[in-house]
């Protein structure tokens, strides 16, 4: 098989969807690797360690596209579209369920198109969304610190306080994966922790974990809207996987918070879980409503990106070299895990939480395969 690795080209996207490690894998297991030129230069990896690991470094975008299996790290960019076509397999995060102009360009393409985000194990495990949402959790506690600063707008306050004044008050929803990273910065740097899930038993564990260092409230809009109320930071961070976010921030939620005050919104790859979210980029971040700053950046981890990079493939390669392997079909029968990763697959959508957000017929892909 012709694997392909484009350079990224969402704003400030410095990641890059296979390590050089990687490409020897697939050399060494027969496979043909294209890597365009420069694509893991923003994470610290050489055109030349490609090459030295088996690669092919070519020098356009049309070149890798033409691959057999493209292999990436966010969804493609309007740019990006005039170079799908039939019989691609795509394999990359998507988050489609806020995106049905994209889902439409895959489905006329009739692209097989699998997402790291709804690749699901045994126990409902994400496997490749967790190591990009511990880089998340663990930055939107860092971005919202800096924005609480005063020079960039906030309400001028030291996250953990001194002694003699009280610390921030950091407001968590949803303890996941990223609810459970930002607390974990959030307590180390002093703050005053609450975090709000509508799974009891998660919340007793994360109270086991933090013991009296966190507040933990079950999720109603009551409890919602108290303790954003009174939050100077508050890190969205509630999913459902393959499916829009619910918005548990309700406008006027927004307007009864403190002015200077941060909403970290890592829920906007799938929509955002306030009212008042709309994606951001790196070279835009911020925008403010009734005096509180917004942080919406779909792409987060970008900005550490040879972190985020290996962090991700040490998930994502496994199951690459899985669909090199065995191809899509074979793949998908023999891995639920892939199957479960399949959105859209020769014209039809394939995973009903995206069918659903947007409103589209799914079409369950063992009638399909």
């Amino acid at each position: 098989m012709i694997i392909g690795v484009p350079k990224e080209v969402k704003d400030h996207e410095a990641r890059v969807g296979l390590l050089p490690s990687g490409a020897r894998t697939l050399h060494e297991a027969g496979h043909r690797v294209l890597v365009q030129a420069g694509a893991g230069m923003s994470s610290l990896l050489t055109d030349a360690e490609y090459h030295e690991a088996g690669a092919e470094i070519v020098p356009t975008a049309a070149e890798i596209w033409s691959s057999d299996l493209v292999v990436k790290v966010k969804e493609p960019q309007p740019s990006e579209y005039g170079l799908l076509r039939p019989d691609l397999i795509l394999f990359t995060y998507l988050h489609l369920a806020p995106l049905p102009e994209l889902t439409s360009k895959l489905l006329e393409a009739r692209v097989s198109a699998v997402a790291y985000e709804t690749i699901r194990e045994g126990d409902r495990y994400l496997p490749l969304l967790t190591p990009m949402s511990e880089v998340a959790g663990r930055m939107a506690v860092q971005v919202g610190a800096q924005y609480l600063e005063a020079p960039l707008g906030g309400r001028g306050i030291l996250l953990g306080g001194v002694p003699g004044v009280a610390p921030a008050n950091v407001a968590i929803l949803g303890g996941g994966v990223v609810g459970h990273q930002a607390a974990k910065v959030a307590v180390g740097l002093g703050a005053h922790v609450t975090i709000i899930d509508r799974d009891l038993e998660r919340l007793r564990n994360l109270d086991d974990i933090f013991s009296s260092q966190i507040v933990t409230l079950a999720s109603n809009l009551y409890t919602i809207r108290e303790t954003v109320r009174q939050a100077d930071l508050v890190v969205g961070s509630v999913l459902i996987p393959g499916a829009s976010a619910p918005k548990l921030i309700r406008r006027d939620m927004i307007g009864s918070m403190r002015k200077g005050s941060v909403l970290v919104d890592v829920a906007i790859d799938q929509g955002g879980c306030s009212e008042t979210s709309r994606a951001t980029t790196h070279t835009d971040p911020v925008y403010v409503v009734d005096g509180v700053i917004h942080y919406c950046v779909s792409n987060m981890p970008a900005a550490v990106p040879h972190t985020s990079t290996f962090a991700l493939n040490n998930a994502t390669f496994p199951y690459l070299l899985e669909l090199a392997n065995r191809g899509l079909v074979a793949a998908c029968a023999h891995s639920p895990a892939i199957c479960e990763g399949l959105n859209t697959y020769k014209g039809y959508v394939t995973y009903p939480a995206v069918a659903q957000s947007q409103g589209r017929e799914w079409r369950d892909l063992r009638s399909l395969l």
